[in-house]
């Protein structure tokens, strides 16, 4: 029954219904944003919006076709609203046109509703009302901003969506098999991800304290954190704390090289899946017993960790070394694999540990070396083993004395068990 009413009604007088109610809204948003401001500074609010939304419906509906009336309309309008303005700066010394850009939002709602789909008209209420209300947060917001943070931004904009795609996507030469938009391809995930951790640290988490950090930066680099760790247990903070937050970057880590296998290799992903599912639960539950069982009072004063402490991820200097690293090591890999077949790259991987492991593993996940994907994850396993035994020799170096027992034994496990899973 109700549908047959809701059919009966003609669908002008709900799209009216639509123009007036979303008109009324927005009217209603700009009275209350308005509250406080002087009457004779204030064009308009619920009414007027309301007034204009109708106007708009009106001047379009007599003919659609054409759209001189609402064209028409739409001049007059911004006339009123442009000698209005000047007025305002005339008198009032006041330059915002917040309320003048959303009242032709308003105009043009009809066509809007006539044209679009629902959820686009919907879609755009939501934002004027959101974007009108978050004048202050976005304030807040932009004071959090440095000199540098929109170049890091055009940085990150130019590697990924200006110079990756005129790469070409055919190999240099047959001896590495690695094609420019790959090498780039490798360059920007790798730069992505590190970028996200980097925004989350600087702009969600900005006063992060140990844990945080550790969880964080760890996407970025698990090894650049320990290390920054070890030095910060030289201080007035709980080295409990410490060694969690060492190993919940080491979880990052296991999570970063899935998601890079996954991106770039998805039968070697799943053939990873189990084991670094196993080693983050491992590394997760060392976390949680220096975090919980053996924890002590925390002091976010000694606890904070210096926003400068990790580096711009776009830094010129940073993927310079990276592109450097990843060249090497296609051809190392390359010469290890033909001549030393899966034992060689095996091998290899247990030496690559020294360094950053980025480059060697995107070359497994993405160049063509005839390489069987266990062999694949056999190797990463490998690597990522390694690179945490190394990740260990810092630690134990450069932390307080008081905590290396806890470090040798704890990290001794996480290995062992990274050994295991390749044994398996």
């Amino acid at each position: 029954m109700y549908t047959d009413i809701l059919r009966d009604i003609p669908p002008d007088l709900i799209r009216f219904l639509l123009v007036a109610v979303f008109s009324l809204v927005i009217g209603l948003e700009q009275r209350r944003r308005r509250i406080n401001d002087a009457p004779e500074s204030v064009f308009g609010t619920d009414r007027t919006f309301t007034l204009i939304g109708i106007a708009g419906f009106i001047l379009y509906i007599v003919n659609p076709q054409n759209l001189l009336p609402f064209i028409a309309g739409a001049i007059i309008l911004g006339s009123l609203l442009s000698i209005y303005y000047f007025q305002k700066i005339k008198i009032h010394h006041k330059f915002g046109m917040t309320g003048l850009v959303t009242a032709l939002i308003t105009y043009s709602l009809a066509p809007l509703i006539y044209t679009q789909p629902k959820w686009f008209v919907l879609l755009i209420i939501v934002c004027v009302l959101v974007i009108s209300e978050i004048k202050e947060t976005l304030l807040n917001f932009s004071k959090k901003f440095d000199d540098t943070e929109f170049i890091t931004l055009a940085k990150f904009l130019l590697v990924a969506g200006v110079i990756l795609p005129l790469l070409p996507n055919t190999p240099i030469s047959a001896a590495t098999n690695i094609a420019p938009y790959k090498f780039w391809l490798a360059i920007v995930v790798v730069s992505g991800i590190s970028y996200i951790s980097y925004l989350l640290r600087k702009f969600v988490f900005p006063d992060k304290g140990i844990l945080l950090t550790g969880l964080l930066g760890g996407l970025y680099s698990s090894t650049a954190t320990i290390v920054i760790l070890a030095r910060k247990s030289k201080e007035n903070v709980s080295g409990n704390r410490i060694i969690a937050a060492m190993f919940l970057a080491i979880s990052m880590l296991y999570l970063r090289i899935f998601l890079l296998a996954a991106f770039f290799n998805t039968e070697v992903a799943i053939k990873l899946l189990p084991y670094l599912i196993a080693l983050i639960i491992i590394s997760s539950l060392i976390a949680v017993y220096f975090s919980v069982i053996r924890n002590a009072p925390i002091d976010k004063n000694n606890e904070m960790v210096s926003k400068a402490a990790h580096q711009n991820p776009l830094e010129f200097k940073t993927a310079l070394l990276f592109g450097v690293l990843f060249i090497l090591f296609v051809l190392i890999t390359s010469f290890v694999v033909q001549n030393y077949g899966a034992y060689g790259a095996k091998t290899l991987a247990l030496v690559v540990g020294i360094t950053d492991i980025n480059p060697f593993i995107l070359n497994l996940f993405q160049g063509k070396l005839n390489l069987d994907a266990m062999v694949i994850t056999i190797a990463v396993l490998n690597a990522v083993t390694s690179n945490i035994l190394f990740q260990m020799i810092y630690a134990l170096w450069l932390s307080e004395k008081s905590l290396r027992k806890e470090i040798l034994i704890s990290f001794s496990i996480l290995i062992a068990a990274g050994i295991a899973a390749v044994l398996i």
